[in-house]
């Protein structure tokens, strides 16, 4: 039997007295500091539930007011510009039409020719109708005849009652067949029915046309209107008699008179009818031209701002920030009264309102500022910018 050596043998006495160790669980204790539950020095006088955290943060100082430029910027008397798209159209126009078939013998007018009421625009070939009418003349004259030798007859009682009857009504027959044959006659031809411009003449001397044929068309221009659609919120800024600036797509600018407000919108886009009568004597403005039509709205108290100083508030709606008396951030929402190349005008803005120009989107309502008035180029941007917007 071979002998154990000496340093297996140590090593297992050592594994074997470290197994009982670990058995009485005397190694939990090692190490641990036992509980002290006396206060140490400089606690005694602690006062117990204090929060050391909080007593910290109460010893350190409070953030300084934010710093933000304001001004109050002069006010202007401006009236609500409203500008609404449109074109010109004329003020009349009709397409003339022949009431009875037949072959064109006249044509004194051509295109572009100014005409008065009633002047001749076109007549048809006549011959059958004036002899119609020179048959229903002679006609009459002998029915005249005989009516007044019936009379004569019927004093002196040789002419039974009935028979000087017969007579007047065979007179009144003639007048009537008259009469209808001069109408016939009138309608070969076509007046001007107004004072206008004759702008198209799509027939010939000569040719035929039917009954209801189209021979011309007539306009009248003066006054041409322009005629746009307001929108529904601007409806109640305009009145009729307003005037009205028109700008036609050539550049030329003219002054009108609103005449017409419909009070029926549009089912499609719910805008209303507008038109606008502008001189027009000498007919320059053609009808169809593309226009910008600018109304002006009763004048209301406005300021002029950029648009960098509109901000939005807390539940969303349009406005701007101002600093009150008591230095603290208050909002007001405006009333967008133009939106110009210049900035915006707004009302709505009470007058000694100090409005942040700077730091405006750093601050919210209640908060604590310091205002300090904004430098002087700021100022007279403002300023430039409102007169040039009320000129």
């Amino acid at each position: 039997m071979p002998k154990i050596r000496f340093h297996k043998l140590a090593a297992i006495v050592v594994l074997i007295g470290f197994a009982a160790w670990m058995g009485t669980g005397a190694f939990s204790s090692v190490g641990s500091a036992a509980p002290d539950n006396k206060p140490k020095a400089g606690e005694a006088d602690q006062p117990k539930g204090t929060d050391k955290p909080k007593a910290a943060e109460a010893d350190q100082p409070k953030a300084a007011p934010r710093t933000v430029a304001v001004v109050t910027p002069p006010r202007k008397t401006y009236a609500r510009a409203i500008r609404i798209s449109g074109l010109t159209e004329a003020d009349k126009r009709a397409v003339l039409a022949t009431r009875v078939a037949g072959i064109i013998d006249k044509l004194p007018v051509k295109q572009g020719q100014h005409v008065k009421t009633g002047d001749l625009v076109l007549m048809l070939a006549t011959e059958e109708k004036l002899s119609a009418v020179s048959n229903a003349r002679q006609l009459l004259g002998q029915r005249q005849a005989e009516l007044a030798a019936a009379e004569r007859l019927a004093k002196t009682g040789n002419l039974p009652k009935l028979q000087l009857d017969n007579a007047r009504s065979s007179l009144t027959l003639a007048q009537s067949v008259l009469e209808a044959m001069q109408a016939e006659l009138g309608r070969n031809e076509v007046k001007a029915p107004f004072d206008g411009i004759i702008d198209r003449v799509p027939v010939e001397v000569g040719s035929s046309v039917m009954a209801g044929g189209e021979v011309a068309t007539i306009l009248k221009l003066d006054p041409v209107i322009a005629r746009g659609e307001v929108s529904e919120r601007d409806l109640r800024y305009i009145k009729i008699g307003d005037e009205a600036n028109v700008r036609l797509v050539n550049d030329q600018k003219v002054t009108g008179t609103v005449r017409y407000i419909s009070r029926d919108a549009s089912s499609q886009t719910r805008t209303f009818r507008v038109e606008v009568a502008i001189p027009n004597a000498d007919g320059s403005i053609p009808a169809g031209m593309t226009a910008e039509i600018a109304l002006s709205a009763q004048p209301t108290d406005a300021i002029m701002l950029p648009r960098s100083v509109v901000t939005l508030g807390d539940k969303g709606d349009l406005g701007i920030r101002a600093v009150g008396k008591d230095s603290k951030v208050a909002f007001f929402p405006i009333d967008l009264v133009d939106d110009t190349p210049n900035g915006l005008v707004l009302g709505g803005i009470p007058d000694d309102a100090r409005i942040i120009v700077a730091g405006q989107e750093l601050v919210k309502e209640g908060d604590l500022v310091k205002p300090v008035e904004a430098d002087q180029a700021t100022i007279n941007k403002l300023i430039g910018e409102a007169t040039a917007g009320t000129q």
